[in-house]
C-alpha cells in the first residue's frame, strides 16, 4: 500500500519552538536545519511535512539535550525517555508498566507528575502541576500527553484506543486539527489534562523486551508525535483509494463503487467522521503537493496535473486558498 502523504499544521510547529522562544533564543537556525521556511510561521494555514516535523523535534532535542523542549524548569536530558519506556518493560501487565512509567518520569523532573487514576470503567492517565500558578503552554499539554498515550498503546502491543482526552486549557484556535492526532471526544477547560481508556486493558501482560524497546527507540520520535492512520475508518479507506488511482482522480460515485458501497451510504460515514467527498480529496491534494514542493524539483505545470487541475493557474489558486501561501514559499530553500 502506498505510503500515505500526512502534514502537519503550523500551529503545532509554533507549539514545539514556544519553549524555545520562551527562553530569548532564536529559532531560525533550528527551522533551517529542518528545511521549514520561517515565512510560515506567519500563516495561520501553513502545514509542514512528517519528515519536517520530527527533524525539528529531533534538532531541538539535541542541541537542546533536553527533550523537554525547554519547557521544564529541569531539562531532560536525552535519554530520558528510553529510560522510562524501560522501566515499564518486563512489567507484568499494563497496569504495572504505568505506575512504572508514572514513578521514573517523576525522578526525571520537579513539574509534573503523572498520576494514573479510575473514573467508572475508564482508566486514565493525569498531569497535575506541581506548581499551579505557573500557566504552562498547550502544547507541553498535548505533547505529554501523546508521548505517553503512545507509550502505553506500545506496551500493550500496539493498540490502546483512548475513550476521550482532557485538556485543561481552552479551546485553541486550531482546534480542528486535533482529530487526527487525538483520535476520541475532546473535553477543554478541565480541571486537568489526562487520557481515558478502557479500564479492563489495565490486566493486559505487557509483552515487550529489551530487543523490541531497541526497535521503538530507533525511531521514538516519530512514534509518539506523528499521527497515525485509523484503518477501520471509511474515510482513510477513501483516501487511500483516491491516491492508489491518481492521476485519474474518481468523483464519488466511483469511489463509492470501489469501496462497495452506495454513494448516499458513504457521504452519510464521511460526514460522520466529520468530513465529505471534496473536503477528503482536497485534504490529500494539498498533502501530495506540499510533500512534492519540499522533495522534489517537479514543475509546477506537471504538479497540476498530476493533482487533477486543469491548470498550473488554477492549482496554485487552490494551493493558496490551502495554505495561504504560493506553492513557492514551500520549494526548500524558497527557490
Amino acid at each position: 500500500m502506498l505510503q500515505p502523504p500526512v502534514t502537519i499544521p503550523i500551529a503545532f510547529v509554533q507549539g514545539m519552538l514556544s519553549g524555545v522562544q520562551a527562553r530569548g533564543q532564536a529559532c531560525e537556525p533550528f527551522l533551517a536545519d529542518a528545511g521549514i521556511p520561517p515565512e510560515l510561521l506567519q500563516q495561520a494555514h501553513a502545514r509542514v511535512t512528517t519528515a519536517q516535523y520530527v527533524a525539528l523535534f529531533r534538532l531541538l532535542m539535541d542541541r537542546l539535550d533536553d527533550e523537554g523542549l525547554g519547557f521544564l524548569s529541569r531539562p531532560l536530558k536525552r535519554g530520558s525517555f528510553a529510560l522510562v519506556a524501560s522501566s515499564a518493560v518486563g512489567a507484568a501487565t499494563l497496569e504495572v508498566a504505568t505506575r512504572r512509567v508514572a514513578h521514573t518520569f517523576r525522578l526525571l523532573q520537579d513539574d509534573v507528575v503523572l498520576e494514573p487514576v479510575r473514573d467508572g470503567a475508564l482508566a486514565g492517565l493525569t498531569l497535575r502541576f506541581t506548581d499551579p500558578s505557573v500557566e504552562r503552554p498547550a502544547f507541553l499539554h498535548e505533547l505529554l500527553l501523546r508521548v505517553f498515550w503512545r507509550l502505553l498503546a506500545w506496551l500493550a502491543g500496539g493498540q490502546l484506543p483512548a475513550a476521550r482526552f482532557d485538556f485543561a486549557f481552552e479551546s485553541p484556535p486550531h482546534a480542528g486539527s486535533y482529530g487526527k492526532i487525538f483520535p476520541a471526544p475532546l473535553h477543554f477547560e478541565c480541571r486537568q489534562s489526562a487520557f481515558w481508556f478502557d479500564a479492563a486493558r489495565l490486566q493486559d501482560p505487557v509483552r515487550r523486551d529489551q530487543v523490541a524497546l531497541r526497535a521503538f527507540l530507533a525511531d521514538a520520535q516519530t512514534h509518539v508525535i506523528v499521527p497515525r492512520r485509523n484503518d477501520d475508518l471509511v474515510s482513510t479507506r477513501a483516501r487511500s483509494h483516491l491516491q492508489q488511482t491518481q492521476p485519474a482522480w474518481p468523483d464519488l460515485t466511483a469511489t463509492a463503487d470501489a469501496l462497495h458501497m452506495s454513494t448516499s451510504t458513504l457521504q452519510r460515514h464521511l460526514a460522520a467522521e466529520g468530513t465529505s467527498f471534496q473536503s477528503l480529496k482536497d485534504e490529500l491534494r494539498r498533502d501530495m503537493a506540499i510533500v512534492r514542493l519540499n522533495t522534489s524539483t517537479v514543475p509546477l505545470a506537471a504538479l497540476a496535473d498530476e493533482l487533477g487541475f486543469a491548470d498550473s493557474a488554477a492549482f496554485q489558486r487552490a494551493f493558496k486558498g490551502w495554505t495561504g501561501s504560493a506553492p513557492g514559499a514551500y520549494r526548500r530553500g524558497g527557490a
